[in-house]
């Protein structure tokens, strides 16, 4: 149910179209409105995805290539949330995307994992693997 921005009632007529858009008139105080454009809603799974990936050091473009999501969306999310990235100058983070048998390869060699923190999360129906190596001079 809509309500006329102007004076918050509920009693309005059509009053024609301007731009493919239906237009109002509010029988209470006679204002002309139309109704906002909505816009593409994502999906809240995607807003947290994006937002824990540029967490763990991935960049826009980074996020927008692994969840189809345009970077800058994932810029405007990180800036509407206030989100800081917390700077750590001696490790550097690398990413696979996987599958289930591609995980459990990974760690079977113990070499992968040495030296380095790993954080899997679920991308659908694979796997992102964020490890964080120290960088090596």
């Amino acid at each position: 149910m809509e309500f006329c921005p102007n004076c918050n009632s509920d009693t309005f007529i059509k009053a024609g179209i301007i731009k493919n858009r239906q237009r109002y008139k509010c029988k209470s105080c006679g204002y002309f409105f139309t109704v906002g454009k909505l816009g593409k809603k994502i999906d809240d799974y995607y807003v947290n995805k994006a937002l824990q990936l540029y967490l763990e050091g991935l960049t826009y473009r980074e996020i927008e290539r692994i969840l189809g999501v345009s970077h800058v969306s994932v810029m405007n999310w990180v800036r509407k949330y206030n989100i800081k990235r917390p700077y750590h100058a001696q490790y550097h983070p690398t990413y696979k995307i996987l599958n289930l048998s591609e995980l459990q390869e990974y760690f079977q060699n113990p070499q992968n994992i040495s030296g380095a923190g790993v954080l899997i999360t679920e991308l659908g129906d694979k796997f992102m693997l964020i490890k964080w190596e120290r960088f090596r001079n």
